[in-house]
């Protein structure tokens, strides 16, 4: 799967909250295997929007949508306890 770059303003969130690293990893696993189990990924509430998440690490997850022929674009980095 090919997923899309990424916005800025996510970009400077992950480096804010020091998470580059984290999020290279887990993005390189959702091409390659969107069922891994590290990435836990979800179908969000409710569930006709058809938005999803991954888990970045333990405090952290992905939103992402998917668009046609398998693209991916993730919309937003959030702290998932907030």
């Amino acid at each position: 799967m090919e997923v899309l770059p990424i916005h800025p303003e996510i970009e400077a969130y992950l480096k804010r909250h020091r998470l580059e690293k984290k999020f290279s990893k887990q993005t390189r696993l959702l091409r390659q295997n969107i069922h891994h189990p590290s990435l836990a990924v979800e179908l969000l509430e409710p569930r006709h929007l058809r938005f999803f998440s991954f888990r970045v690490d333990r405090k952290y997850r992905a939103i992402f949508i998917f668009h046609n022929r398998g693209t991916i674009e993730i919309i937003d980095v959030n702290n998932h306890y907030q």
